[in-house]
């Protein structure tokens, strides 16, 4: 999410909220960003290889997005962050 777009939503929510959600939401917030987080661990060599295998199997077979989609894909959704 963009700069741009978290602002819009603070400022949503700061026109939007009575001043005791405000104060729910920011206790609610503080508490969620104190949880532990599990870190994702590591993929094993075999999980690589095994993942590899399938995607050049997927290709050969001709499944799959060509660069050119993705890349006009991921342009639009840069010009409507930016916009």
């Amino acid at each position: 999410m963009s700069i741009k777009s978290l602002h819009n939503l603070r400022d949503y929510l700061c026109d939007t909220l009575t001043p005791a959600n405000m104060i729910w939401l920011s206790t609610e917030l503080a508490e969620y960003a104190k949880r532990e987080e599990v870190a994702p661990r590591p993929y094993t060599m075999g999980e690589i290889n095994s993942m590899l295998d399938k995607a050049e199997a997927n290709f050969e077979a001709g499944q799959g997005t060509p660069h050119e989609e993705v890349m006009r894909e991921l342009r639009g959704e840069f010009a409507t962050e930016v916009a």
